[in-house]
């Protein structure tokens, strides 16, 4: 996996862990949709091979709303959202970077704010998963 890291990172309790493979400098986007702007959610999307659930699996609840596509993951006992299926890219994870472990992250930059308020009108300019 080349210029690829492997980072880690979880929920607040730390009964969910996760690991997943990215560049050491991310650029992460924000969401103005209903759920992404009340959680503070910055999204890291990755291909979901390169995410890898390390413990927690009995602690997660799922919630879906609208559509029903996207799958959020929620700790049941901390209520933080870690991880989850987007309804953009529903062959991966996305990570809230706010989540990982800060150990081997050289940067993490704001891409963009996407409209998820009008999610139909902007789905377009989200472009497809890096491989």
């Amino acid at each position: 996996m080349s210029g690829l890291v492997t980072h880690r990172g979880g929920c607040h309790c730390g009964r969910v862990r996760f690991e997943m493979d990215a560049p050491a400098r991310v650029e992460v986007d924000a969401c103005n949709c209903s759920i992404c702007d009340r959680l503070g959610y910055l999204h890291l999307i990755v291909p979901a091979r390169r995410f890898r659930l390390l413990s927690g699996s009995d602690d997660l609840q799922s919630y879906t709303f609208g559509s029903g596509t996207a799958k959020h993951s929620f700790c049941r006992v901390c209520g933080i959202k870690a991880h989850y299926v987007p309804r953009s890219h529903p062959d991966g994870i996305s990570v809230n970077a706010r989540c990982l472990d800060p150990e081997t992250l050289e940067e993490l930059a704001l891409r963009s704010t996407f409209d998820g308020r009008h999610w139909e009108e902007h789905v377009h300019e989200l472009g497809p998963l890096d491989e």
